[in-house]
């Protein structure tokens, strides 16, 4: 269930080079068998070869580079498989290790909250199975790197289902082949997948396909499998696709993958961002912005996730962050400043600042996501968002989106093809963002990311005079610009220092960041989420 944290000795001497991956699913016994092919160059001196495969799914042979290891060669402690290897391998040598496995794999409890495999069935009572690894890791399924910078290089699947059901996954599909049963096995092949994000989908499924023209000249493929019946709501969703890629496109930049397809596939559980197969379980649910709020925020993973991928699980502010801003963009790209100001205040009330949302070392998925265990939880979201609102509202939309797209590909001005998916850190974003605007922001991303409790604005007002005053944790500075509107005129106060003043005229109308621009305590927020606390305490005792 561990997933992340600080990398093993023996693993941080490999490059992933490739993986052929070949599953077969079989439903009547909830098994799945495997025969993972996995290609690596030596960073350094190997005599064993680690590879993470949950226990679930033991090991029945192993080969190097052809050659069949006895059982002896190989043990399994903890979920770790470690392979004495048969000779040394020299820094910068290569070895390929076919790994042949099966059994019954972890079944999710609560998918995709819980990891591991569904065993589900469509409502006529055909197999519906997916898989779901952000969590506990790609091991409870192929054997990896579980840590986010284990990418292979490329990867090729070969999954084979029951007759008549359809298996869509990562990358391009290669082909179908049709076995003497009526089996078929699908080929597919995808270029440095997120390790969590390949995945396995199994269904009698239907399909929607198009092809969207973009703004940079190539043409994307488009994808939607959906369970039979549901055509009607299948195509309002598959409507989404094209306009969705157009603001991602113009707001951020080239589809990241638009040599494979924009792939989203129906799935027994919520959903989840596997590279080019996004899982959608939202029931088409409506919503008063008027798009698939699930949908779009598994797509903005191709870009905040998948294209750019945080080296280490403390840095996955700046996936779900991006992923859950992006929203509210979306909604004022289509609608307006109305609609974004009220999808952000959505995401205000949701923020706990229990914990910092970076602590500086390198942490596992579960020390991210779990608050008992110190992790910032949900923050990563919602107040990932508001930091983001903020910082573009304090250096500008040119230089936010900027700071963005050299974040996403590596470069100002990205075209299809120029790019490769690539690792990123909260360091790395913070000299992104002192190098395109030339001012150092460490006060921000300090206050913000490295302390729980926000920035408290302090106001007095006397003798015809305001005066603002920042009070950040631990006594930081915060010299955060202020806008302040009296009498429906705005002015921008720079707060040099922390603190500000503004002659302002007795009996008039003072509003403080009229426009909501400065993520601040608000204790009116703090009241009210206290007391949505004590309403559930109370409801939860009377049951």
């Amino acid at each position: 269930m561990r997933s992340g944290g600080e990398i093993d000795v023996e693993q941080a001497k490999l490059r992933f080079d490739h993986a052929d991956l070949a599953f077969e699913v079989l439903p009547a016994t909830q098994r799945l068998e495997g025969v993972a092919t996995l290609g690596f160059t030596a960073k350094a001196r190997l005599t064993v070869l680690a590879i993470d495969l949950d226990r679930n799914l033991p090991v029945s042979a192993i080969a190097i580079d052809d050659r069949t290891l006895k059982r002896s060669a190989w043990t399994n402690p903890e979920g770790r498989l470690t392979i004495t290897l048969p000779r040394t391998i020299a820094a910068g040598g290569k070895l390929v290790a076919t790994i042949r496995y099966g059994g019954t794999p972890h079944i999710a409890v609560r998918a995709p909250w819980d990891d591991g495999v569904v065993w589900s069935t469509t409502p006529d009572g055909r197999l519906w199975f997916a898989t779901t690894a952000e969590g506990y890791g790609c091991d409870l399924f192929w054997p990896c790197l579980d840590f986010p910078s284990g990418e292979p290089a490329s990867v090729d699947l070969h999954i084979t289902v029951p007759k008549g059901l359809k298996a869509p996954s990562n990358g391009k599909l290669i082909g179908v082949d049709t076995l003497p049963d009526g089996r078929t096995t699908w080929h597919w092949r995808a270029r440095q997948p997120n390790t969590y994000g390949i995945a396995l989908n199994v269904g009698p499924y239907e399909e929607l396909s198009g092809t969207y023209r973009s703004r940079y000249g190539n043409s994307i493929p488009m994808h939607y499998w959906y369970l039979p019946g549901e055509e009607r709501q299948a195509r309002a969703l598959f409507a989404e696709f094209a306009p969705t890629l157009d603001f991602f496109e113009r707001m951020i930049g080239p589809y990241p993958f638009g040599d494979e397809k924009l792939g989203v596939v129906e799935t027994p559980h919520k959903g989840m961002e596997h590279q080019t197969i996004n899982a959608y379980g939202n029931d088409y649910a409506k919503a008063p912005e008027g798009f698939d709020w699930l949908f779009h925020h598994e797509f903005s993973h191709e870009y905040f996730g998948n294209q750019l991928t945080a080296a280490n699980w403390d840095d996955y502010w700046l996936h779900e962050g991006y992923a859950s801003y992006m929203q509210p963009l979306y909604g004022r790209w289509r609608e307006g400043e109305a609609r974004y100001a009220t999808m952000l205040d959505d995401h205000r009330g949701k923020i706990s600042n229990a914990q910092p949302i970076v602590s500086g070392r390198v942490r596992t998925e579960e020390e991210v996501y779990e608050t008992k265990l110190g992790g910032p939880g949900t923050d990563i979201y919602y107040k990932g968002s508001w930091i983001l609102h903020t910082l573009r509202g304090l250096i500008g939309d040119a230089a936010f989106y900027e700071v963005t797209r050299r974040a996403v590909y590596g470069q100002a001005v990205p075209t299809p093809g120029s790019f490769r998916p690539r690792f990123g850190s909260t360091m790395a974003y913070e000299a992104l963002v002192k190098s395109v605007t030339g001012k150092d922001y460490g006060w921000f991303f300090d206050t913000y990311l490295r302390k729980a409790a926000l920035p408290e604005l302090i106001k007095t007002r006397s003798g015809g005079m305001l005066t603002l005053r920042w009070t950040a944790p631990d006594g930081l500075a915060f010299p955060m610009p202020v806008e302040v509107q009296v009498d429906g005129r705005i002015e921008r106060l720079a707060m040099t220092g922390g603190r500000g003043m503004l002659r302002v005229a007795d009996g008039a109308h003072v509003v403080i960041d009229p426009l909501a621009r400065v993520l601040r305590r608000s204790t009116a927020v703090e009241e009210y989420q206290a007391w949505q606390a004590a309403q559930a305490a109370k409801n939860g005792a009377a049951k």
